[in-house]
């Protein structure tokens, strides 16, 4: 079947989505065109296309035992010189993001992956491109706001073409019924 590059992420909704990547294709992100506006929760990983459906039930039990929580952008903040990203920081919601990038990485489930970095939940609006214009997008963004509900996350399948495709979503608190002797550990965060 091959390996397939899948990554989780909650979805910023609109009308913040549709801007910030309209913004961030502006500042000369030309990968942005195909990456929806997001907070990540599993990062592109590789992944034998035949461990998809395990992936996807795994995922179901995550979003089973989660519930919606207040997120609330504010702000910008970088990783530089460390890595060359400018971001939109979580103001509101990072622990509940953080608790939910656990679950969906546990060692005991079928994506158990290891960080680059330590996580923190942010929203990209600049990566990779040069000084002066990542230096504008932290400048022009430092009074951004936004807030909704998260309601669920969902799965991505990054394209051959580079672009990043919904596969499935996960609303939060559904009634599915885990299999014989499926879990998720930990407790959602008290906000």
């Amino acid at each position: 079947m091959g390996t397939v590059t899948i990554g989780v992420s909650i979805a910023v909704p609109e009308p913040y989505g549709s801007l910030l990547q309209q913004l961030r294709t502006g500042f000369g992100d030309s990968a942005a065109h195909g990456i929806p506006t997001h907070i990540t929760l599993l990062p592109p990983t590789e992944i034998d296309g035949g461990d998809l459906a395990a992936v996807e039930e795994h995922l179901t039990e995550v979003a089973a035992a989660g519930r919606p929580f207040p997120m609330r952008l504010s702000g910008t903040g970088t990783f530089r010189p460390l890595s060359p990203v400018v971001f939109v920081r979580v103001d509101e919601g990072a622990e509940v993001c953080t608790w939910l990038q656990k679950q969906v990485r546990d060692a005991s489930g079928p994506v158990p992956r290891e960080l680059q970095f330590p996580y923190h939940p942010h929203v990209t609006v600049a990566h990779g491109i040069d000084e002066e214009s990542m230096d504008r997008a932290f400048e022009e963004l430092a009074d951004y706001e936004a807030e909704w509900s998260c309601t669920g996350f969902a799965l991505y399948e990054q394209g051959l073409d580079g672009v990043w495709r919904k596969l499935r979503e996960y609303p939060f608190g559904s009634s599915v019924v885990p299999p014989q002797g499926g879990h998720v550990r930990g407790s959602i965060p008290s906000r």
